[in-house]
């Protein structure tokens, strides 16, 4: 299936508490960091990629991508991580009317990711999008339209917004869902055990 010019926003701008702190994106998995393998994955499938990233920009040089902070103080959350691609893009791209979401400590991402969260907007005739596995929505996993930048916008500020299920539950929303087996697309790592369970996930399922 063909799929409109999508951007990508990978959220890296949280500060990894239960992490101990820094920058968990640039812990590394099989000898590669885990924002490699989610930029990897994310590249072929996405238009151009941005971070969002509350630190200084150079921390990501690496990349080469652009990053972009959130506007709203005292880290509001992967909401505002949203908006701020959503502005990125308006921005930078104004042609491009669909921004993709994706956590930076995401390392299994599916490689059909943009496409199967069209298909499943598409055929729900839904306003938004997100994943799913194990019969559990991934909200900050989503599709978002620029034509809601401004009601997000105003959710965040005026509404105190903060959760991005919670938002997304205004509109019409399709799920896209993946099998989880034999290994979630949608692990994401938090805490040092998830870092070492990633690792041997990925030395035994090395095509995940």
């Amino acid at each position: 299936m063909a799929y409109p010019q999508t951007f990508g926003v990978v959220l890296a701008g949280g500060l990894a508490r239960r992490m101990g702190g820094g920058d968990k994106a640039h812990r590394r998995i099989g000898g590669r960091t885990i924002l490699e393998r989610v930029l990897d994955r994310l590249r072929t499938q996405c238009a151009g990629l941005i971070l969002n990233a509350n630190v200084e920009a150079e921390r990501f040089a690496d990349t080469g991508l652009p990053v972009t902070a959130d506007s709203l103080p005292d880290f509001p959350g992967p909401l505002a991580g949203i908006l701020a691609g959503l502005d990125w893009a308006a921005k930078h791209a104004p042609d491009i009317e669909w921004v993709v979401s994706a956590p930076s400590d995401c390392p299994f991402l599916p490689r059909d990711l943009v496409a199967r969260l069209h298909e499943a907007r598409l055929y729900a005739d839904a306003e938004l999008a997100c994943a799913g596995s194990r019969n559990r929505r991934h909200p900050v996993v989503g599709l978002w339209p620029a034509a809601l930048r401004e009601d997000l916008r105003r959710a965040l500020t005026s509404e105190g917004v903060r959760k991005v299920g919670e938002w997304a539950m205004r509109y019409a929303l399709a799920v896209a869902e993946w099998p989880a087996g034999p290994v979630d697309p949608f692990f994401n790592i938090n805490t040092p055990q998830d870092l070492i369970e990633a690792e041997q996930l990925a030395a035994r399922y090395p095509e995940a």
